[in-house]
């Protein structure tokens, strides 16, 4: 099944190079866009199908999260996830966008932890490889289902948002304007656009490859194959490949949790803010007791002010753009 990523790939890194360049060049994100040009019960439909993905990931991943941290440091696996699913939200509400991006760039280093599973795992690399580019179809329920899942989890909408959401941010943090008003310099942003999206697409597939030949070489190939979630896996991991392997495995996953919750949380928000247009973003304060509505209060600098009044040409979008991207940060 690994012949899926090689498919994915060129897909993934296009969608989100297209989300990209839509809030670059807009100054808004996807819901924004949808408010202003399509009716509105297309863009309900769409925030709510994406609120529902999101919910039902976010659970999944906060609770691998907590059972990966009960594998390495025992303790009660529901405590764990509450904990950790606190602390994401601290993060990402009280944390400045310029530090939180750095906290997700640094974050991403925990993904060489599958890298690491792969090294001291008996891998047969002729095999794995030749799996790369020579699609092997097996016509049953449990191999259809295997790929619906990685394409569902590869190019999933929340990344979308959450991308367009990103390029908005970065414009704001370099006080820059939409492309719209500024195309000369269209051609080297959306340039670099490109290469950082191609990067960071290229990056999550390694790793995503990294985990099926992990897996593979040492659950499936010992005859494992109903493994309930991914703390099982890692454990399942101890007796074939030893405990270094499952301590790498359990520190991807809780690496992986702290990248993905952020994202599938802030790109939800993200749409909710846009589908009101209500004005939002990382750098933005949680909105004072009191307000008639949950509206988040925007930094008082001159420069943000300036830049508010240039990112809202259109009176249907009545708050300023906010946003944010999947990986790769710039």
């Amino acid at each position: 099944m690994s012949w899926t990523f090689t498919l994915t790939l060129p897909l993934l890194s296009v969608i989100q190079i297209v989300s990209a360049e839509i809030g670059r060049v807009t100054g808004r994100g996807i819901a924004a866009n949808l408010r202003r040009h399509y009716p509105r019960p297309l863009l309900w439909s769409a925030v709510a199908l994406l609120l529902i993905a999101n919910v039902i990931n976010l659970g999944a991943d906060l609770s691998a999260m907590g059972d990966a941290l009960t594998l390495l440091v025992g303790g009660s696996a529901g405590v764990h996830t509450i904990v950790l699913g606190s602390i994401c939200v601290l993060l990402e509400v009280f944390l400045p966008y310029r530090t939180y991006a750095s906290v997700l760039k640094w974050s991403t280093l925990s993904l060489f932890a599958y890298v690491g599973v792969v090294a001291v795992a008996n891998v047969p690399w002729a095999t794995a490889l030749r799996s790369l580019v020579t699609p092997e179809f097996s016509w049953n329920a449990a191999y259809a289902t295997g790929v619906v899942a990685i394409l569902g989890t590869t190019i999933s909408p929340y990344l979308f948002f959450w991308q367009a959401a990103q390029e908005i941010e970065e414009e704001r943090r370099h006080h820059a304007k939409p492309l719209f008003r500024t195309p000369k310099s269209a051609g080297p942003e959306l340039k670099q656009i490109q290469m950082d999206t191609l990067v960071g697409m290229a990056f999550s597939t390694i790793i995503s490859v990294a985990i099926v030949f992990a897996t593979a070489s040492t659950l499936n190939a010992n005859g494992i194959t109903a493994v309930g979630s991914s703390a099982e896996a890692a454990e399942a991991l101890r007796p074939l490949a030893g405990d270094f392997a499952m301590i790498l495995f359990a520190l991807g996953i809780l690496g992986t949790g702290m990248l993905a919750v952020p994202v599938l949380a802030g790109s939800a928000a993200y749409a909710i803010t846009e589908m009101f247009g209500v004005s939002g973003g990382l750098d933005f304060k949680p909105a004072r007791p009191g307000s008639s509505m949950p509206r988040l209060s925007p930094p008082r600098s001159r420069a943000h002010r300036s830049i508010r009044s240039e990112s809202a040409p259109s009176r249907r979008f009545t708050g300023q753009p906010w946003s944010m991207a999947s990986l790769p940060l710039r």
